[in-house]
């Protein structure tokens, strides 16, 4: 039964929901503050689409196999619906063309990787830790 039950979801077990140190990305004030912090951690902003089902599924993923914390980098979340002018000023600061999601790694000021759709899930965050 147990087989039957994991295929069905008719199990009682809980999954333990996976904790991700997020930081609300929601003024443009705030890119100056990552800017200067990134000379001493590294800084990433994750820009997510919350209507669009690859960035949805990509979100999952990097979520699912994410597995630094807090004291490794700072984690940004923008919600791009939300916060438009936000999401193009990321653009402008940085230098990087918008796309949706995207996930930009910031150190010294500049952005040293970045990338959309699923080759977000490419980067190997803690080469840059």
């Amino acid at each position: 039964m147990g087989l039957l039950n994991k295929l069905f979801g008719g199990t009682n077990e809980t999954k333990e929901e996976k904790t991700i140190p997020w930081i609300p990305l929601n003024q443009i004030p705030q890119l100056d503050f990552i800017e200067k912090k990134s000379a001493t951690k590294t800084q990433v902003i994750f820009k997510h689409s919350t209507r669009c089902g690859i960035s949805s599924m990509v979100m999952r993923q990097f979520v699912g196999s994410y597995n630094l914390t807090e004291k490794d980098l700072d984690l940004y979340y923008l919600d791009l619906l939300n916060y438009r002018d936000l999401s193009n000023e990321v653009g402008y600061k940085f230098q990087v063309i918008h796309e949706s999601p995207q996930l930009l790694v910031i150190k010294n000021g500049v952005v040293v990787a970045h990338a959309s759709h699923g080759a977000i899930n490419e980067i190997d965050l803690s080469r840059f830790v």
